[in-house]
């Protein structure tokens, strides 16, 4: 049995992709010299994935059945003082679970690319963007230590804005990629805070060092304030996670990233940037346990995702935005999961989530193309019949979804939702109701999209869109897509069918994060009370066809297909009904209004103010002009008394031992 994983061949996991991206970036693209074509770009691109995947289920096997661990420095960079800044690897049931479902998705991602993307002039260079991603991703989640972490963290962030922005001559798509950036920075910024706290007062920057002394942190309190330095630490860290795991306040730059081309949407949205934040909290578990203020600030804030970005994604009409809307809410979800101690509950869900919701993406990329590039959902109905494996699939992934008993995120998102209601934390009883009442919204969005693409009456001719783009001749059905796109939509749909029900005894019940995650049984008994209620995933299973989520979501379908196919007319008529709250939710609670007209102008007003007042009346005006200008002024002064003159010098002499001789005669 072995029981240590080599340094060499961790190294291989993140390295196979960054060589894949430098092949294809350097000299697939102009700035190489289009050395080599579309057909190599690619095919280095999935092999350096392919092995990263290869190599990640080794390691989780490995970690999984041999029980083996690996945690090393495999690189100096430098040492400051006592502070060592180094890369280095820690391999445990987390990280390996981690790697095994970013570079699946990846791999899934890149041969899917190849029919999205086939007619794009930047081929090559998207696909060294996302195996860049994927090199990033994965350097952040097998990181040791904060420096690296916070290296991955902000090459996903880098990554993104390049991604979201691919397509550069689109100026909603540099808009999307800025607004991305700077949130993201927001988020970034409360997160260094966080890492220089533990830097200052833990003196390190290795997890197991900082983690042993948790304990000490917790007894001291924040300079200058009464407030808990644990505390503090915490929320800064939890701040970055909001930015990167896109929770509210800060959610506002997700929906927008839909303008990137639909790959990049499964990639980011589903397994990989904005799973980073739910990863960071997880692993940083020994530190959060010892805040509660702490995690019922996470958990409020999730709450509030997972309901109120739900009931954005009921108006939606473009195809791309209601899944976005739905992994808001998911990751509301994960989020809340995280505050009420269940992290384990937050990573399965995070892991059964990247299958379906992966899928769900690939699924919507593929009606895109099939429908010659309408995104619009009210323009579609009746695509079963032109394009069945899209349309299988796509139901599989909102089953899975909407947690349909059996299904993979039936397991992952009952098991929150009993998590929370374990809770004793004061944000629980709002949780609560928040995780129940999403369950309705989400069956409800999931499968109003769901109904309108794939069954009613066909309506591509409709589309006053399609004569703009000359779709109104005889190539208007749509088509099924070629098999580079539909093998990858198999491939994610039966884990997303599966995973669930095979993997739930060990990740919540049994010893798989057993060193990963720490949680303070006495103080938040969430899991211990889970663990008591499971006999098993059939049983959890047929117990949950008696339970409320169970009918809330059958409740969401149900109003879905009387609303959407059965009576057309209601949802018209309610819009008018209720107007208000419709503008409401079209206007997405006006964030994005107060963000660009309250707040960015007075970031602007605040930063026009330094640089006016503060750098060029103060530094520039008085210390660097005024500066020489006082040795100019002296210089002027001093330049007048030298004259030259000797007899003028014998008088300053003799009027100088006149003043000491009366100074002195005066002291006595």
């Amino acid at each position: 049995m072995s029981q240590t994983l080599s340094a060499s061949t961790l190294l291989a996991v993140p390295l196979a992709p960054l060589v894949g991206a430098v092949l294809a970036g350097v000299l697939g693209t102009k700035f190489g010299g289009n050395w080599i074509g579309r057909r190599m770009s690619h095919s280095l691109t999935i092999l350096g994935v392919l092995l990263a995947f290869v190599l990640s289920a080794l390691t989780l096997k490995s970690v999984a059945i041999d029980g083996a661990r690996f945690n090393e420095t495999i690189y100096t960079w430098m040492v400051v003082g006592g502070l060592k800044m180094e890369i280095g690897f820690l391999v445990d049931g987390l990280t390996a679970m981690m790697m095994c479902v970013v570079t699946f998705v990846s791999l899934m991602v890149h041969i899917y690319t190849i029919g999205y993307m086939e007619e794009d002039e930047g081929y090559n260079r998207f696909f060294a963007y996302i195996s860049l991603f994927t090199f990033s991703m994965l350097m952040l989640v097998m990181s040791n230590n904060m420096l690296q972490l916070f290296f991955g963290w902000e090459a996903v962030g880098l990554m993104s804005y390049l991604l979201i922005g691919f397509w550069f001559n689109k100026p909603t798509a540099i808009f999307a990629n800025m607004k991305a950036f700077l949130v993201n920075r927001v988020g970034d910024f409360g997160f260094i805070l966080g890492i220089g706290l533990i830097v200052a007062f833990a003196g390190t920057l290795n997890y197991t060092e900082a983690f042993a002394r948790a304990d000490d942190l917790a007894k001291l309190n924040f300079p200058g304030t009464n407030w808990m330095l644990i505390t503090v630490i915490c929320i800064c860290l939890f701040i970055g996670a909001m930015g990167k795991s896109a929770q509210f306040p800060l959610h506002v730059w997700l929906p927008d990233s839909m303008e990137g081309p639909t790959p990049i949407s499964a990639l980011i949205h589903a397994a990989t940037m904005v799973t980073a934040g739910i990863f960071m909290v997880a692993r940083m578990s020994p530190l959060f346990e010892l805040s509660d203020t702490a995690l019922n600030f996470v958990m409020v804030i999730g709450s509030i995702t997972a309901l109120f970005m739900g009931f954005l994604g009921v108006i939606q009409n473009d195809i791309k935005r209601v899944v976005a809307y739905s992994t808001l809410s998911q990751l509301g979800y994960m989020t809340v999961a995280l505050g009420a101690s269940a992290y384990s509950a937050a990573v399965f869900h995070l892991m059964t989530h990247a299958f379906f919701k992966a899928l769900l993406f690939l699924a919507a990329g593929s009606v895109i193309m099939g429908m010659h590039h309408n995104q619009d959902i009210r323009w579609m109905g009746g695509v079963r019949k032109y394009m069945p494996v899209t349309w299988i699939t796509t139901l599989l992934g909102s089953l899975a979804l909407i947690g349909t008993p059996f299904f993979a995120g039936f397991y992952s998102k009952d098991s929150i939702i009993e998590a929370v209601l374990e809770s004793h934390l004061p944000g629980a009883g709002f949780a609560s109701f928040a995780v129940l009442a999403s369950v309705f919204v989400t069956a409800f969005y999931s499968f109003r999209l769901y109904f309108l693409v794939f069954h009613g009456k066909e309506r591509f001719d409709q589309n006053p869109e399609a004569h703009h783009h000359g779709h109104h001749n005889e190539h208007h059905d749509p088509h099924e897509s070629p098999w580079v796109v539909t093998v990858p939509l198999i491939l994610l749909a039966i884990p997303s069918v599966v995973i669930g029900f095979m993997t739930i005894q060990p990740m919540l019940f049994g010893d798989f994060f057993k060193d990963a995650i720490f949680i303070d049984a006495e103080k938040h008994a969430a899991m211990e009370e889970l663990a008591k209620a499971f006999h098993g995933p059939v049983q959890m299973a047929l117990h949950a066809l008696r339970t409320m989520p169970f009918w809330l979501a059958l409740a969401g379908v149900a109003s879905a297909y009387y609303m959407y196919l059965v009576n057309p007319a209601l949802p018209a008529a309610i819009k008018r009904r209720f107007q208000p709250i419709y503008t409401l939710l079209e206007n997405k609670y006006y964030l994005d209004w107060f963000n660009e007209n309250i707040l960015a102008r007075a970031m602007r007003a605040l930063g026009t103010g330094l640089w006016k007042g503060g750098d060029e009346a103060l530094i520039d005006g008085a210390i660097v002009n005024g500066s020489w200008k006082g040795v100019a002024w002296v210089s002027g002064v001093i330049r007048r008394v030298q004259t030259g003159y000797l007899y003028h010098y014998a008088l300053v002499m003799i009027l100088g031992v006149f003043v000491l001789m009366t100074y002195f005669v005066w002291l006595k």
